[in-house]
């Protein structure tokens, strides 16, 4: 069985700490006592490392030795439009799981009235969810986490390959248009309901490549998941 990974608050002299909720996390749920070993993340270096005391606020570690990295196969920035915020909350757990190296929320025509305002408001929930799902898959760091965009804003963001998600007949299938060569990849994910069409001209004119995840109408948070899954698995195995 893996050993849990934790992001620690600090790495000096060998030693590491926990506070505040991860440490009480440690203390009370997994019954953490001096002696276990556990997996820390500074964001650059994994190690191994022992507990040497756990107190009521602070979890203090001794660094046993380096541990392996778990890396994503693909650099890939999830841009993705605001929609109800049960649905959009699940797509952060899990689109940090499958490896995503950074998100960006989208303001687009058809998100509903309100969610951007609102969700500049839930920046600093939408960052525990990130870490706690980073944790959870064992990455050394989780996504960063970029503030809402316009649309117009959004597609101008750079990348090696710009792919936006199209629902409209016409659109290559993702896989043609992958390339084997390693790079960051942008993938634009719309809304309920889809994009508006001067959304599509605005995407075309600065270079973004609509792609198709095939004939099913897939949910906004559906469609964004298996576009990242696909696009992971295609870089692991070269293209």
């Amino acid at each position: 069985m893996a050993r849990r990974l934790f992001y620690v608050d600090e790495i000096r002299a060998g030693r590491a700490w926990v506070r505040g909720e991860t440490a009480e996390h440690l203390r009370r749920v997994l019954r953490a006592e001096p002696g276990q070993v556990y997996e820390l993340s500074d964001g650059e270096a994994v190690w191994l490392g022992r507990i040497g005391h756990c107190g009521r606020e602070e979890v203090e570690f001794e660094l046993l030795a380096p541990a392996a990295l778990v890396r994503a196969p693909a650099d890939v920035h999830l841009l993705a439009a605001l929609v109800k915020f049960d649905r959009f909350e699940w797509m952060l757990e899990k689109a940090t799981e499958l490896g995503v190296a950074k998100i960006t929320p989208v303001a687009s025509l058809r998100s509903e009235r309100g969610l951007e305002a609102a969700a500049r408001k839930r920046r600093e929930r939408w960052q525990k969810i990130l870490r706690e799902a980073g944790q959870q898959s064992r990455r050394v760091r989780p996504p960063v986490l970029e503030e809402v965009l316009e649309l117009k804003d959004a597609l101008q963001s750079e990348a090696d390959q710009r792919l936006w998600l199209e629902e409209e007949p016409g659109a290559r299938p993702i896989l043609d248009v992958l390339g084997a060569a390693a790079g960051r990849v942008a993938l634009l994910c719309g809304p309920e309901g889809g994009w508006e069409e001067r959304e599509r001209s605005a995407a075309a004119a600065v270079g973004w490549t609509a792609v198709s995840l095939g004939p099913m109408i897939l949910r906004a948070e559906t469609a964004a998941l298996a576009a990242v899954a696909v696009v992971m698995a295609a870089k692991e195995r070269g293209g």
